[in-house]
């Protein structure tokens, strides 16, 4: 009897320790946290409405999130490289990136506005020719300027905030940015706002791997049906204002 008390304690403790040897596996997701309210830092943890629906999906799959803050213009190439497991910073579906990855369904949708000096030379998208946009490298406003204006038009900035430091110091006449971080700006930063015409709407989604279908089309899955429960639109609703 002691013999097989032995061996059944013997056996609890293997199991014990093969238990406590499993790691629940990680989804890695690469984004710039310098897009309020999609990401942001509170203190030293990064927060807003992409962080909180990418939690909900890991949990859904059953994973460990892990946010990854890096420049905006190396998520794709880290992506492709598989060096993150998914892109997710209110990143809007265009043709030159789908070359490069694949999305997801779109969660979101993003408004590209115009932040302007209030009596600025520039007061109508009308005038926006001409003149110097700044703008974040590699982002939809990027893109469009780019396309529209001519590349010697745009400045290219690291960050959102850098532009309209530039805006407010003269060296650019507009910044073209998403209309919620652009109301954060001009939230904090006296004498500047924001054009009443938007200059583009667009859909954002998660981008990840050519290579990757499995992870995209389980995530997929699991964004489809929080966005089916309402969850995501509870995010967003926590973050923007109807109004």
């Amino acid at each position: 009897m002691k013999k097989l008390l032995a061996l059944a304690l013997a056996a609890l403790m293997l199991f014990a320790l093969a238990a406590c040897g499993e790691k629940t596996p990680v989804l890695t997701m690469a984004t710039n946290a310098e897009f309020p309210p999609y990401e942001y830092y509170e203190g030293d943890k990064v927060v807003g409405i992409d962080a909180e629906v990418a939690a909900l999906i890991a949990e859904k799959l059953g994973m460990e999130l892990e946010i990854v803050d890096v420049a905006f213009d190396s998520i794709i190439p880290g992506v492709q490289a598989g060096k993150y497991d998914m892109g997710m910073a209110g990143m809007t579906v265009t043709e030159d990136r789908l070359t490069k990855v694949s999305f997801s369904s779109s969660y979101a949708t993003g408004v590209q506005s115009v932040i302007v000096k209030e009596g600025g030379a520039v007061k109508s998208l009308d005038d926006i020719s001409g003149k110097k946009i700044g703008v974040q490298t590699s982002t939809t406003g990027d893109i469009y300027a780019s396309d529209e204006f001519g590349e010697d038009a745009v400045v290219k900035y690291d960050n959102g905030a850098v532009a309209v430091q530039s805006l407010i110091l003269g060296k650019v006449d507009c910044v073209i940015i998403d209309n919620e971080p652009a109301k954060s700006y001009v939230a904090v930063n006296e004498g500047l706002e924001i054009l009443d015409t938007e200059y583009a709407v667009e859909d954002y989604a998660i981008c990840f791997s050519k290579e990757n279908t499995e992870l995209k089309d389980k995530v997929d899955a699991a964004l489809k049906e929080l966005i089916a429960d309402g969850s995501v639109q509870k995010v967003v609703d926590k973050y923007i204002n109807a109004d």
